[in-house]
């Protein structure tokens, strides 16, 4: 068993769509849009594991529905290398990204950082 794809609702689908192809190398593909309710999403691909569904739909209230605010923590990018994570995590704070927490070596063992991305959605980076 594999998990196939996470989605992430955000206010702003199309900047959303080019921070993850800008840092993280994703793929996208075609804009999905139901006509009808207003909802978009995008697929995007990292090469190897699961996808990301960037979705936006009109009327969303990110405060409003329990279930918006609960279970969404982070999304956690491997990149191979000490050296990737700190030189992604520069490159990141360069561009003007909160960097929340390191690089450092975490309490469990993991080297990493986290970026709060578009929108302060949460992006660890590690080894």
């Amino acid at each position: 068993m594999k998990i196939e794809h996470v989605a992430l609702y955000v206010e702003d689908l199309e900047a959303a769509k080019a921070f993850f192809e800008e840092y993280f190398a994703a793929t996208s593909g075609e804009l999905y849009h139901n006509i009808r309710t207003g909802f978009r999403s995008y697929f995007l691909s990292f090469g190897e594991g699961a996808r990301l569904e960037l979705m936006n739909k009109p009327g969303l209230d990110a405060h409003g529905d329990k279930a918006a605010r609960h279970g969404y923590a982070h999304l956690a990018f491997s990149v191979g290398s000490k050296e990737a994570v700190d030189s992604l995590t520069e490159r990141l704070r360069d561009a003007g990204y909160e960097v929340t927490s390191g690089p450092r070596i975490t309490g469990d063992g993991y080297y990493e950082s986290c970026v709060a991305g578009p929108e302060g959605n949460l992006v660890e980076i590690t080894v």
